[in-house]
């Protein structure tokens, strides 16, 4: 059996563990060690690390065959100290032979709502997308060096029952109105997990894949569709420059950028069959839930 290592068990991780169970021995790094007994209840054998500290990851090194990089960069800075840390520790024994890292489709910049394919050239502007293209260009060069299996799985707003923009909504939080307003993206948690699983089975070397749904909303339009779902008021529209004004630079970060996500490599190359195709389709199966926290964007 491979033994495959992940790095970063958040959500995504743990909806992607028991997809794995039956074909790896999985080890996972974690640096928090209340985290650990829930980790080995799933099977999960944890390491205690931590990114951030590089003298903690000698375990690292020769440990695996497959490493899922879920791991975001640090908050702080224009690189990506955390993955260049990783491949120090995973160069010093055997090297895996596939490498999986769950980027963003941030490092785009605003494409002003035109398509973008994978072959589109990445425009970051802000420092948080510009520490995941320094993160992609460390994967592309790793991986070209020692001749390792390499995907990059380029992902929108990831969203489920438990990962909706609730308290935005509860808030008030305005939108902007219809005519101005960005395009974006999204993907369930549930079907990211599997599309991880599918890069594991086809993905090709040094290749990036959009995980995206095959929805072409706006980011108005998805707070309408969840609140609609989740009987809660609308939010506000108003003009861009006044929301630009009441929200977040975070926020607007986010709301600011426009582009639609071409996702037919993953369907084609990684042979993709998404259980939910649009935003829609997940709310009506999670309409009658009850969504617990989280503001996530879209």
């Amino acid at each position: 059996m491979k033994r495959l290592l992940i790095i970063g068990c958040g959500d995504v991780a743990l909806r992607t563990i028991p997809l794995l169970a039956t074909r790896y021995q999985v080890f996972a790094l974690v640096r928090n060690p209340a985290y650990r007994a829930g980790l080995r209840a799933l099977g999960v054998t944890p390491i205690p690390g931590d990114l951030d500290a590089r003298h903690s990851l000698a375990r690292l090194g020769g440990i695996a065959d497959v490493v899922l990089h879920f791991a975001p960069p640090p908050n702080s800075g224009m690189d990506d100290p955390r993955t260049r840390h990783l491949f120090a520790a995973l160069s010093r024994n055997t090297l895996p032979t596939q490498f999986i890292y769950i980027s963003t489709s941030g490092v785009y910049g605003d494409c002003a709502g035109a398509w973008v394919s994978e072959t589109h050239p990445t425009q970051a502007k802000n420092p948080r997308a510009l520490r995941r293209v320094d993160a992609e260009q460390q994967v592309r060069a790793w991986a070209q060096r020692n001749r390792v299996r390499a995907s990059i799985l380029r992902v929108p707003g990831i969203y489920a029952a438990d990962r909706l923009p609730l308290e935005r909504l509860r808030a008030g939080s305005p939108a902007i109105r219809s005519s101005e307003d960005s395009y974006s993206n999204h993907i369930h948690a549930d079907d990211l997990a599997r599309i991880v699983i599918n890069a594991l089975r086809y993905g090709k070397t040094n290749r990036v894949y959009h995980a995206s749904d095959d929805d072409e909303m706006k980011m108005g339009d998805y707070f309408d569709a969840v609140a609609d779902a989740c009987s809660l008021s609308r939010p506000p529209r108003l003009p861009r420059a006044e929301v630009r004004s009441l929200v977040s630079p975070m926020m607007w970060s986010f709301m600011n950028e426009s582009r639609r996500l071409a996702n037919r490599r993953m369907k084609q190359e990684l042979k993709v069959r998404l259980i939910y195709p649009t935003v829609k389709d997940a709310l009506r199966a999670i309409s009658q839930t009850r969504p617990t926290s989280g503001d996530q964007i879209g």
